[in-house]
């Protein structure tokens, strides 16, 4: 992935793949000298989409892996050997991402550096650790509770790709957004068990 080919069409191109399944390390590879965002972004992605129940585990164990490496400096992604082997079946991703790129097309040709002191080796760190925070979700079995955690990601690695800080500021907000969700489903069990609990405690 060259610095002039857009996300979508690399994307489009492991669509188009001749084979029944691609590695993880396949996918690094064509991704290039964005990988670190790109596969965070497909990770997250992956987390998004509908999927089996304990998929997003899967997939989020990957992003507490690559998210850490942000804020550390890491520029080209590390990751074990076990990962590197997985496969991802083409049959999958030709039936997950074709939307994806119209919509990435879409964001793309409007998209442009701007804002770029979000990402600074400062702003990179903070974009990691809040990519951290929201792996260590994903890999929760919370049941519809990981989609926006899983679109923050994509959003805020989206916008580390593009250097476009406008992205990247509505990524904080959907983590914002997440955040304020899962506090209050928290709430909502901490006092559905307490209720229950007090039921039980005077039958």
């Amino acid at each position: 992935m060259s610095q002039a080919q857009p996300l979508s069409a690399v994307l489009a191109e492991i669509a188009a793949y001749d084979r029944p399944a691609i590695t993880v390390a396949e996918l690094t590879q064509k991704f290039g000298g964005r990988a670190l965002g790109a596969l965070l972004f497909l990770f997250g992605i992956a987390c998004f989409l509908p999927l089996p129940p304990g998929a997003e585990t899967i997939f989020g164990a990957p992003l507490l892996v690559l998210a850490p490496q942000l804020v550390i400096g890491a520029s080209a992604p590390w990751l074990p050997r076990r990962v590197k082997a997985q496969t991802i079946a083409t049959a999958d991703l030709r039936a997950g991402l074709p939307r994806i790129i119209a919509w990435l097309r879409k964001i793309e040709a409007i998209s442009r550096p701007r804002l770029v002191v979000l990402f600074s080796p400062l702003g990179e760190r903070v974009l990691g650790l809040v990519c951290t925070l929201l792996a260590l979700v994903l890999i929760l079995p919370i049941p519809l509770g990981n989609m926006l955690p899983a679109l923050a990601v994509s959003v805020l690695s989206f916008s580390l790709i593009q250097r476009d800080g406008l992205i990247a500021l509505v990524g904080y907000g959907i983590t914002a957004a997440s955040a304020t969700v899962l506090t209050l489903a928290a709430h909502i069990v901490v006092k559905a068990l307490m209720h229950g609990w007090a039921v039980l405690s005077h039958a």
